[in-house]
């Protein structure tokens, strides 16, 4: 019996609950509209990017120089310490592939093994050579006494004779200088062919002497204390581990100077326009939500340029940071808010609030659906130059009934002179070079 109660109860709570569930949803659904109130005061335009920090200033962690003298154009990084690794001066940072240059020494200690020999062997030979030309010397020199004697005693015998004599003198005679002649300059291609083989000889053990102090700059040590960080490349790829430096540029790493920071960014080409040096901006991290600094636009790039993986055309944009803080580090992304212009004394509502069709842009207040006059805009508001007063309520959406409400238009010689002040402003563009002049925000 109890059982049989226990579960006559809990049929009844059930079907209480599913009654009043089914009763509750028949009912009208009750509205939920979300009224704004019209703005008025000072409207920032801003232009919004995302970039990253990097230093403004940093010393650069160079590898091996002037290895373009031995014909190597790349190393690659065999090891390198972490990024962002805090480090004190003369602390190991990383070591390059030597392999190429050891292989290069190699072939040197060949070479002037090479040469060594060559220069023993030249040395012998020329000794060999001039001490042959000195022994000929000497015998041309007593073959010319021996003449001289055969004329001393042919005094006593005929004309013709004598006159034998004198010619095998003179014939000694030319014969002994020619020698000597050829003496010299056997002695000068001798000297020549040394020098020659001495100076080439010199070069190789100068360029040998240098391989061997340029190895030791294959392991790299911090300059000065700081953080490293690492070199990017041309398509913003970290140089660690396996990457190649080229020795043209021989950057391994960097030692940024964290007190003053700089942030990256890129502006698309519809924005760019109103981005110019010295304006100011409002930066957020994202690693810190609930901190923000200021900065200044310091450099806008003349030429465009199509990031990797993208269509769009950006301009690269460098603003400064103001301030200083340790927890800025370099690549952190940040949120910047460029102030391109403010304009004083207008009316703005949210741009959610703004409805349109083919001919004109209005919003719905509790009473009526109004015709409006736009300005400009940021991401978020937009400027009201005609149709609403300062404190007037308008909905963020439009109501459920939103059909049955009344346009009330506006006034036909407010239209006519908006449409005759946006005609002028078009006739009237600044050509290049020229500054615009500021549109008026209000009535």
């Amino acid at each position: 019996m109890k059982k049989s109660r226990i579960y006559l109860i809990s049929l009844v709570a059930i079907l209480a609950i599913v009654l009043i569930w089914i009763f509750s949803g028949t009912g009208p659904d009750k509205e939920v509209t979300i009224k704004v109130p019209v703005k008025y005061g000072k409207f920032d335009i801003v232009v919004t990017t995302t970039g990253e920090l990097e230093a403004k200033s940093s010393e650069k962690i160079m590898g091996p120089v002037n290895l373009r003298d031995f014909r190597i154009w790349q190393i690659k990084i065999e090891d390198i310490i972490p990024d962002g690794t805090v480090v004190d001066s003369g602390n190991y940072i990383a070591s390059l592939d030597r392999s190429e240059l050891v292989n290069k020494l190699k072939d040197q200690e060949l070479e002037i093994e090479k040469l060594t020999t060559q220069f023993t062997k030249t040395q012998l030979d020329t000794t060999m050579d001039l001490r042959t030309a000195r022994d000929n010397l000497i015998n041309l020199k007593y073959a010319l006494e021996e003449r001289q004697i055969v004329v001393d005693q042919s005094i006593y015998e005929p004309p013709a004779t004598q006159r034998q004599a004198r010619i095998e003198l003179e014939r000694a005679q030319r014969n002994y200088e020619q020698a000597i002649e050829n003496y010299q300059v056997k002695l000068q291609k001798a000297r020549a062919d040394m020098q020659e083989i001495n100076t080439a000889m010199r070069k190789a053990q100068s360029e040998y002497a240098k391989m061997v102090s340029i190895l030791g700059q294959f392991t790299i040590y911090a300059p000065k204390s700081g953080m490293v960080i690492y070199r990017r490349t041309w398509d913003g790829q970290k140089q660690g581990i396996g990457a190649s430096v080229s020795v043209w540029d021989p950057v391994v790493a960097e030692l940024p100077n964290l007190r003053e920071m700089k942030s990256k960014t890129y502006v698309n080409e519809i924005d760019i326009s109103k981005v110019r040096t010295g304006q100011h901006v409002r930066i957020g991290v994202d690693a810190f939500p609930d901190k923000r600094f200021t900065g200044v636009v310091t450099e806008v790039a003349n030429i465009g340029q199509q990031l990797p993986n993208s269509n769009a055309k950006v301009f690269e944009v460098i603003i400064e940071v103001n301030e200083f803080d340790t927890i800025l580090r370099p690549a952190m992304t940040t949120k910047n808010e460029i102030l391109t212009s403010s304009i004083d004394s207008v009316f703005f509502i949210p741009l959610d609030c703004v409805q349109s069709n083919d001919t004109m842009s209005y919003v719905y207040t509790p009473n009526a659906r109004k015709q409006v006059i736009l300005g400009q805009s940021n991401e978020n508001e937009v400027i009201i130059r005609a149709g609403l007063t300062s404190g007037e309520e308008i909905y963020l959406v439009p109501p459920s009934n939103a059909e049955s409400y009344r346009l009330t238009r506006l006034p036909q010689e407010i239209l006519d002179r908006f449409k005759q002040e946006e005609e002028e402003q078009i006739n009237h563009r600044p050509g290049p070079g020229e500054t615009p002049q500021r549109r008026s925000g209000g009535n």
